[in-house]
């Protein structure tokens, strides 16, 4: 797995949402819930991988891969990405109105999980519907509708969601749209 690390103002690599992806902003006037004192409840953990296509011609695929622990609910929580030996890579964490993201020994802040997913893997990944998606069924806040190929899924905000391995444990979630992005987990047994 590569490590996250600043490449202009991307990081190279993301270890997901994905997704997740992903901490603390140190310094800031604000801490979240989780640094708080308040114990989150397991959302989901196992592995998890996200690979950007090349969005033009010369541009490269970015990959990354690692465990994952998903912590809280859609409206406050943690992503923790772990490298495939279990050192913590880096810790994403929300609350209304703000998110940060610690890695590398660095810290950031963002208005919300949509900026911080666009700043580390270049794409906007939806985080708060990976819970639900994660579980196999659709994020209540948005609309969906069934996959077009009459496949085990469904598609919401853009994205397809594969659910045929479910039972073993794997979901995968697809945008399509340019660049495509494709984020796979493969949950830890319940």
């Amino acid at each position: 797995m590569r490590c996250l690390s600043w490449r202009g103002a991307r990081w190279r690599a993301w270890p997901a949402l994905g997704l997740l992806a992903l901490a603390v902003l140190a310094g800031c006037a604000s801490q979240p819930a989780a640094e708080q004192g308040d114990a989150l409840p397991v959302a989901a953990s196992g592995r998890l991988a996200v690979r950007v296509e090349p969005d033009m011609p010369g541009s490269r695929v970015r990959a990354s891969s690692g465990a994952f622990e998903l912590l809280g609910r859609p409206e406050r929580g943690e992503l923790r990405l772990s490298s495939p030996l279990g050192s913590l890579l880096a810790v994403a964490s929300w609350q209304p109105g703000e998110a940060w993201l610690r890695a590398d020994g660095q810290a950031r802040r963002f208005a919300d999980l949509d900026e911080l997913t666009r700043e580390m893997v270049g794409e906007a990944v939806p985080v708060a519907a990976l819970f639900d998606w994660l579980r196999g069924q659709p994020w209540g806040e948005a609309p969906s509708e069934p996959l077009p190929d009459g496949q085990p899924g469904f598609v919401q905000l853009g994205w397809q969601v594969h659910l045929g391995q479910a039972a073993e444990g794997l979901v995968t979630a697809v945008r399509v749209t340019p660049p495509a992005v494709t984020v796979r987990a493969k949950l830890d047994p319940s």
